[in-house]
């Protein structure tokens, strides 16, 4: 078995007042994960925290689960700080995200692909200089009426959404180690909705 490393980004904004914003359901993910592996995220030089662990059935894939310490839109530079530091290659690098095209909940993994209007996905790619990271899409649904998408990421998710949110993060982090340790297809066949 290889031992490579793949660098695991959960994409929110820090600070208690964005935690439960639709916009930090990759923050929500993330902190699952390091929960499953009783982590602990701790301060990285590269402007984010960070937790070094294995994921999936043992021995596990190495895999260094981050939220970066920037906001959403300069979530690039900590991303690519993380990349240099740690040497992942492009095709090890996940992104966990909030998408707006998805129905609330709906999961949807891929390789690449446009940003559809995500700053964070469109600081990464401008950063890293590629697409071709690997994503991990968490469905928020579109805003209902006539309210603006950017004022619909930043509220919290409703009191009805809160209460499927445990099962949701942890089908995503199920998704998550399964795209570690299965690879794409596999994890596209068993979570793409």
């Amino acid at each position: 078995m290889s031992d490579e490393q793949y660098l695991v980004v959960g994409l929110g904004n820090p600070g208690p007042g964005y935690a439960g914003n639709r916009h930090n359901a990759g923050f929500g993910v993330l902190d699952l994960l390091a929960e499953r592996v009783r982590g602990r995220f701790k301060a990285h030089k590269g402007r984010a925290e960070i937790v070094e662990t294995r994921l999936g059935p043992p021995p596990g894939v190495r895999a260094v689960l981050a939220k970066p310490r920037s906001y959403m839109n300069e979530s690039g530079g900590p991303v690519a700080s993380l990349r240099d530091y740690f040497r992942v290659p492009i095709e090890r690098i996940v992104i966990v995200h909030d998408e707006l095209d998805l129905p609330f909940g709906a999961l949807r993994i891929k390789q690449g692909g446009g940003d559809n209007g995500h700053n964070g996905l469109r600081s990464v790619t401008a950063v890293l200089g590629s697409r071709d990271y690997l994503r991990v899409r968490f469905g928020i649904g579109r805003p209902p009426g006539r309210q603006d998408p950017a004022d619909y990421v930043l509220r919290d998710f409703s009191s009805a959404e809160r209460k499927e949110l445990s099962f949701l993060f942890d089908r995503a982090a199920e998704a998550v180690e399964t795209l570690l340790t299965d690879g794409l297809e596999r994890a596209q066949n068993r979570f793409n909705d």
